[in-house]
C-alpha cells in the first residue's frame, strides 16, 4: 500500500471509529508500527489528528483562533448556549469561560435573570454591558490573544477569591478516552483553576468538539457535572459517554 493510501485509510478510521491504534492497524495493513507512527506524525503535523499513546484521535477543529472559531457550528453553539442558561441559578454566581460558545451564553441570558457573572473574557463582559440585572466581574491578567481571554498568574490569583455556583467550561475536545482537552497548556491550567472555584462544572460542547482531542488535558470527564451538547443522542461518542456514566445534557 502506498503512503498516501495508508494515510487515507488512517483518516477514514479516525472518522468512522474515533481512534487509531497503531499496533492494530499495522497488523491489518501488513506493515510495521514504525511506519504507522510515521504516518500519524505527518498527519498530526498537518493538523489532521491528535497523537496519543499507542495511536491517534481525531483532531479538534476548535483549536483555531477566536475569529476562525466564531464561524464554526453557529447554530449548534446557540442551542448549547440556550440549554446552558437553564443551568444558572437565579441570584447565583456563575464563572463563564471564554470562547465563542461562552459568548453565545452571555448573549442568551434572559433580561429578567439576576445573576453575577465572573469571567476572564473581555468579549463576554462587553456582551453583558447592556444586561439589566447581571453584575459582571472581570478577572484581569495578560491577554491571550489567540482565545481572547486573560491568562497567567494574575488571573489565577484573582480567581482564587471567587466562590461560584456553576462554571460553564469551554474546551476544544471531548473524548471518552482523552477526556476534556484544549490546545494551550497555560489555558488548560487556568480552566482547572476556575473549575476548582465552582460547586459544579458543566462543559459547553458543540458537536464539532465531541469525539475529538487536543494536546492538553483540562479535566477528566468524571470531574464535571455534565456535558451540554447539540450532538445527537445516537452519536457513537455520546452513547459512549452515557455508557461510561457521564451525564449528557442534550441541547
Amino acid at each position: 500500500m502506498l503512503a498516501a493510501q495508508r494515510r487515507d485509510e488512517l483518516l477514514e478510521r479516525l472518522r468512522t471509529r474515533g481512534r487509531v491504534v497503531a499496533k492494530e492497524v499495522a497488523a491489518e495493513l501488513g506493515t510495521t508500527e514504525d511506519t504507522i507512527r510515521r504516518d500519524l506524525r505527518e498527519l498530526a503535523a498537518a493538523g489532521l489528528c491528535q497523537r496519543v499513546y499507542g495511536g491517534a484521535l481525531p483532531a479538534s477543529p476548535a483549536v483555531a483562533d477566536l475569529g476562525a472559531r466564531a464561524g464554526l457550528s453557529t447554530t449548534g453553539k446557540g442551542a448549547v448556549a440556550a440549554a446552558a442558561v437553564r443551568l444558572l441559578p437565579a441570584g447565583g454566581t456563575v464563572l463563564l469561560d471564554g470562547g465563542s460558545t461562552a459568548l453565545a451564553v452571555a448573549r442568551a441570558l434572559p433580561p429578567a435573570l439576576e445573576v453575577t457573572v465572573v469571567t476572564h473574557s473581555p468579549a463576554v463582559a462587553a456582551a453583558l454591558v447592556a444586561h439589566p440585572r447581571a453584575e459582571v466581574l472581570v478577572l484581569g491578567g495578560r491577554l491571550f490573544k489567540h482565545s481572547g481571554v486573560t491568562c497567567g498568574a494574575a488571573t489565577v490569583e484573582a480567581a482564587a477569591r471567587v466562590h461560584a455556583d456553576v462554571f460553564l467550561l469551554g474546551v476544544t475536545g471531548v473524548h471518552p478516552d482523552a477526556g476534556l482537552t484544549t490546545g494551550d497548556a497555560e489555558e488548560a491550567a487556568l480552566k482547572r483553576a476556575l473549575a476548582s472555584r465552582a460547586a459544579e462544572t458543566y462543559v459547553l460542547a458543540s458537536s464539532e468538539k465531541v469525539g475529538t482531542a487536543s494536546a492538553h488535558v483540562v479535566l477528566p470527564l468524571a470531574e464535571v457535572a455534565g456535558v451540554v451538547t447539540d450532538a445527537p443522542p445516537h452519536d457513537p461518542v455520546v452513547r459512549a459517554l452515557g455508557a461510561a456514566g457521564h451525564r449528557v445534557l442534550h441541547a
